[in-house]
């Protein structure tokens, strides 16, 4: 990989110890991370994470976007909650133009969030459990995701990469039979998930591997900026949905797991609950939905309806406008942050009051997540090192972005 001089500094110390690089093989290191270990034997003295080898320049492509052409970059961040991503951007832009989005394109988002967070942990768990030897977790955990990938599809066109959400709103409806759809699936994953826990909670394999491995003090968890159940399994009780909430979540009721045990455990547990905790809050979006629009009163900002477009010049010119020029954002900065799968998910956006972005700045919680790997990994055997990067949970794109 060449000589990289930020890891310079990592040599090897007596003739007992050798350094070693594990990564950046994406199968073993949940993406394209770089770990080099100073070893001696099997026990890690010393890591040094080292980065970049996915950097994209997102945060820069920002700047030459229109602000309704940044939604896709969001998307690509972190790749395993697109619709988190988006919904992190679009209120920042919202909080600056002063824009209040209507009640159901905000129960909508958080239904869509939700799911998205589920999607997630259900990567998390397949690939973390297959790191450890539990092969066949992955088949049961990609079972579901495709159930959800499939409701991503009927609501967006693609599986992934959705760019559903606008500035001021949604793209578009949901379609007919959507929300029985999510009914369907949300009726049958609890029971799914105690499947997932049959095969492992009890199981004195994965408990060996993980009760007491990686351990994360709850001082050290807040130094160095965890989030997510990074933080919570530390015992830290935080979650900006409830603390600092947004887009309705304060109508929502649901509990924040937390653990004071700190360990590979501690997280794995705190994540399985989440999923039992989102379950209920999309039950309880389903339940409640509101009616009316899901777009904003905000004609230069919004695009108008297509049948409006088609019919009335003032809504043709509109259209015309937002598409060629894009809209105009007063000046000003702003910090809006979400809780993402992995924590707290943050765009601060610079406007100069033109149709394009300053500066964007994320503050992604895979970055600072991975922080803490050192100190949960020093002093443990190399094995212990890969439950540990499984149980921070890090997308190298939220981290190289």
């Amino acid at each position: 990989m060449g000589h990289i001089p930020h890891v310079a500094s990592l040599e090897p110390g007596a003739d007992r110890t050798m350094i070693l690089n594990m990564g950046p093989q994406h199968p073993s290191t949940h993406g394209v991370l770089r770990l080099v270990l100073e070893i001696d034997g099997e026990t890690v003295l010393r890591m040094m994470p080292d980065i970049g080898y996915l950097h994209t320049g997102i945060e820069k492509t920002y700047e030459a976007k229109f602000y309704q052409q940044c939604v896709p970059l969001a998307d690509r961040m972190d790749y395993l909650s697109p619709f988190t991503n988006e919904l992190g951007f679009v209120l920042a832009v919202e909080r600056l133009l002063g824009i209040e989005v209507p009640p159901r394109a905000q129960w909508i988002r958080v239904l869509m969030t939700e799911l998205t967070r589920l999607n997630s942990h259900l990567v998390w768990l397949g690939t973390h459990a297959m790191d450890i030897g539990a092969l066949s977790m992955m088949l049961y955990c990609f079972r579901e995701r495709e159930d959800i990938l499939r409701v991503f599809e009927m609501l967006a066109g693609q599986r992934m990469f959705d760019s559903y959400f606008r500035v001021g709103g949604l793209s578009m409806e949901v379609p007919i039979g959507f929300f029985d759809r999510v009914k369907h699936f949300t009726d049958r994953f609890p029971a799914r998930i105690d499947e997932y826990e049959d095969l492992l909670t009890q199981n004195p394999i994965w408990l060996e591997r993980t009760k007491g491995v990686a351990y994360l003090s709850p001082e050290d968890a807040i130094a160095l900026g965890a989030g997510g159940a990074t933080l919570r399994a530390s015992g830290i009780d935080w979650d900006l949905r409830r603390d600092m909430p947004y887009s309705s979540y304060e109508k929502f009721q649901f509990k924040v797991p937390v653990s004071n045990d700190g360990d590979v455990f501690a997280r794995y547990m705190c994540r399985v609950q989440e999923m039992r905790e989102s379950t209920k809050i999309i039950e309880q979006v389903l339940a409640g939905m509101p009616e009316g629009s899901i777009k904003a009163d905000a004609p230069k900002v919004v695009l108008p309806e297509r049948e409006k477009m088609k019919t009335q010049m003032e809504a043709l010119i509109y259209h015309f406008k937002i598409i060629t020029e894009g809209f105009a954002v007063p000046p000003g900065e702003v910090y809006q942050a979400v809780e993402s799968p992995r924590g707290e998910l943050g765009f601060y956006i610079v406007s100069d009051g033109t149709a394009k972005p300053y500066r964007v700045h994320v503050r992604a919680p895979s970055l600072a997540n991975l922080q803490t790997l050192p100190r949960m990994c020093e002093g443990r055997l190399i094995a212990d090192v890969v439950a540990a990067i499984g149980s921070i949970d890090i997308v190298l794109g939220d981290v190289d972005r």
